[in-house]
């Protein structure tokens, strides 16, 4: 007869007794557990103990997480939270140096536990271990260890990063400029100026001035890949904390100090592999530094400004007047306007467009004299109502697209005429307008890199070839707007193409993008390998394979085959979830440096997980602690229903977490508990919700499943119509014939042939 739900068969242990096999009623009060179990080996006042998991971290067993405790579970009997926090705090202050290593070693193994967090913390711990931290007698494991117990005790979120001291953080600062320093101190100091960077303004601005750049440098450039993470983490947190107007100097100083070249060279080609940790402050720093472009990307160009008015004036003189000669020499006023405006309407700018509405700068008043000649020394090259400025007031892209077009009239000059010149010899529906071109492309690349919008929390999507030379962005459009013009002539495009093909052109600047090319160089070469007819190509074939458009009999004949795949596509889903996944944890701040590894039975009935350190292999299913039988799983939550993304909000900023966030909810004693996922990619999410969604006996539903059966569907009917090739298949089966007039012409078996 099986035990009622409530109760689960458990062992408990101590050192030197004989463990004991209980049968656990959950409905009991755990004192009146504590006082049988304590009394099974004679011990006295049993308030002065608790239960402990005996493997993982050791988390102790409180009211709150007792129903963790499943059938098998083998648990420890241990001094009571409170009084080992006592005892720990007091060996703090012994003199011995090897009593304090062991105390903080013992404090570091059970600082992850709420429980005995909370006890150490109202005990003034973490006082404590700042006076070690601050005193400093110990520049090596001791000073370590105690970074490592605060950083754990303050990862629980009971005590604000803002309540630490001034004299604590410099002293922290300190360790992080120390030239001579056991190596595992930096990487924990680092760290540490993070999480007080990211949380507290102010101690940020604090940590900013005390810690150089070139001390970052200097971290960065040792060949200590924990180090470096961690460098780089205090490094795009100081510039997320920074202005718009400090993060430019700061890159700016950077980048003179050699550290893109540095990344590209010895940390994205490093022959150790990169850590996703690393990717993802890679992303954050491309990030940033593709959004000092966005103030231009934002600011619509002025015609009332001066230097934007000759930025103008010098990108028609490069197409058409490169020998520098000035417009029209010699001309009357009127044929210099009609010229000019013939060549800017040549660069591809709609010059024919109403003027601008009168600007309040036009008051003479409010104009120096000088100023006010040159504004109308550059209206009286058009037309009236006709201006080229108005084409670049739109913003985005505004000035980053003057920008764009400049630094390819100065930095590819013999390309950029060519552009122009060749599209001016063409019929006026043919030519490729050079202007509202750049225009288009500006936009759409600044769609494809994310300019202007924030920061994922999660994401690794970083670009090598942004780290492999200066003005990358710049570099890109040259490239791009040249494709374009590449692509225009390979569509004998007119003006009313314009809209198809800047839809080819996002396709393969987005296609090519994906491949993540290491160089600008690699860039040019794979996009250029993409032509239009191979865009055509790769179109019609996702269309064969997504189109439902077949003959009925093939129709019929995929319907008979779906059961068959869908049962080998959730085989292969359970056989991926018993491989196991790595998972990232994501505490109130986001933070991404804690792994844990989650898999399912071989039989099938128990999801087995824990943590595990950074950089270790995938662990084998026995030496995970943690079980949850899968039977006891009630439903399976995705997206905005999970309870752990569920009080984020809804900005821009956690629609990745939505994407990649399920949970499964199951039964915790009389509450219910939820096991929390992040998954590490899309794929990731799919395959694990398709096999939990297996399990529970439910329809997978994932848009990969979606994808891999129409893949096996499209091959399996292909095998089987192979004999049927060149023949053509009728939209109905044909007529079945009428019945034959008399049957007797059934062969006799029994007589014998002669």
């Amino acid at each position: 007869m099986a035990p009622p739900r409530n109760v689960v068969k458990i062992a408990v242990q101590m050192r030197d007794a004989i463990p004991q096999l209980i049968r656990l009623d959950q409905a009991k009060p755990l004192a009146a557990v504590l006082k049988e179990v304590c009394d099974a080996w004679s011990l006295v006042h049993s308030e002065r103990y608790a239960l402990q998991f005996a493997d993982g971290h050791r988390k102790y067993i409180t009211e709150n997480n007792r129903t963790e405790i499943k059938n098998g579970s083998i648990l420890c009997l241990s001094t009571a939270p409170d009084l080992e926090a006592e005892r720990l705090l007091g060996g703090l202050q012994c003199g011995s140096r090897e009593r304090r290593r062991e105390t903080l070693q013992h404090l570091v193994l059970l600082a992850p536990d709420m429980t005995f967090a909370q006890e150490v913390i109202s005990r003034d711990g973490l006082q404590r271990l700042g006076t070690i931290i601050e005193d400093g007698d110990d520049l090596g494991e001791l000073l370590a260890l105690a970074l490592r117990a605060f950083l754990e005790l303050m990862e629980h979120g009971m005590v604000s990063w803002e309540t630490l001291s001034i004299p604590f953080v410099r002293k922290v600062v300190c360790y992080v400029n120390m030239n001579l320093m056991d190596a595992s101190v930096q990487p924990l100091a680092l760290r540490l100026l993070e999480s007080v960077t990211l949380s507290s303004p102010a101690l940020g601005q604090l940590v900013k001035s005390e810690v150089p750049l070139d001390r970052l440098l200097v971290h960065l450039q040792v060949m200590n890949q924990q180090l470096q993470t961690k460098a780089m983490a205090l490094l795009t947190a100081l510039l997320q904390g920074a202005s718009s107007t400090e993060r430019k100097h700061m890159l700016d100083y950077l980048w003179q100090r050699n550290l893109r070249q540095f990344i590209y060279k010895n940390i994205i080609h490093s022959a150790a592999p990169l850590g996703d940790e690393m990717a993802h402050h890679l992303y954050v720093l491309q990030a940033l530094m593709l959004g000092l472009l966005e103030p231009r990307m934002r600011t619509p160009l002025d015609p009332y400004s001066q230097e934007q008015r000759e930025q103008l004036q010098a990108l028609r003189q490069a197409a058409f007047d490169p020998e520098g000669e000035s417009l029209g020499t010699g001309l009357s006023a009127d044929r210099r306007r009609s010229l000019c405006a013939r060549e800017f309407r040549k660069l591809g700018f709609s010059v024919s467009n109403p003027s601008l509405a009168p600007h309040p700068c036009l008051n003479p008043g409010l104009l120096c004299s000088r100023g006010l000649e040159s504004l109308l020394s550059y209206l009286s090259l058009f037309p009236q109502n006709s201006n080229p400025a108005q084409d670049l007031e739109r913003v985005p892209p505004g000035l980053l697209a003057l920008d764009n077009m400049l630094y390819f009239s100065r930095h590819a000059p013999s390309a950029y005429s060519r552009f122009v010149l060749e599209n001016s010899s063409r019929e006026d529906k043919h030519e490729c307008p050079f202007a509202r071109s750049s225009i288009q492309l500006t936009v759409l690349l600044c769609e494809l890199l994310h300019i202007g919008e924030p920061c994922s929390e999660t994401a690794q999507d970083f670009s090598p070839m942004f780290f492999s030379q200066d003005q990358s962005f710049h570099e890109l459009f040259c490239v791009s707007i040249q494709l374009l013009n590449k692509t225009w002539k390979e569509m004998r495009a007119t003006q009313e193409d314009f809209d198809k093909v800047m839809q080819v052109v996002r396709e393969q600047l987005a296609r090519t993008l994906a491949l993540k090319p290491s160089s600008l160089e690699l860039f040019r070469t794979k996009v250029n390998a993409l032509p239009y007819g191979e865009v055509l190509r790769l179109r019609q074939t996702e269309r064969l394979h997504q189109e439902g458009t077949l003959a009925p009999p093939i129709l019929e004949l995929r319907e008979k085959l779906k059961p068959e795949l869908m049962g080998l596509i959730r085989q292969q889903r359970l056989l991926r979830l018993c491989e196991g996944t790595l998972f990232r944890k994501i505490s109130s701040r986001r933070r991404q440096d804690k792994l844990w590894f989650c898999c399912l039975s071989p039989n099938h009935k128990v999801l087995q997980y824990g943590d595990v350190e950074e950089g270790s292999s995938p662990p084998t299913p026995e030496s995970l602690p943690e079980q949850l039988p899968v039977a006891d799983i009630k439903a399976l939550l995705t997206g905005k229903d999970c309870p752990h993304v569920r009080e984020k909000g809804s900005g821009k900023q956690n629609k990745d977490l939505y994407e990649l966030a399920f949970s499964v909810s199951y039964d915790h004693g009389e509450e219910e508990a939820y096991l929390n996922f992040i998954a590490p990619s899309k794929r990731e999410f799919h395959l694990w919700t398709d096999g939990l969604s297996a399990l529970l006996g439910s329809p997978m539903g994932s848009e990969q499943t979606r994808l891999d059966l129409e893949q096996l569907l499209t091959m399996e009917t292909k095998l089987r119509l192979l004999e049927l090739e060149n023949v053509p298949i009728p939209e109905q089966p044909p007529p079945i014939p009428p019945p034959p007039t008399n049957f007797n012409f059934c062969y006799d078996c029994s007589i014998p042939e002669p």
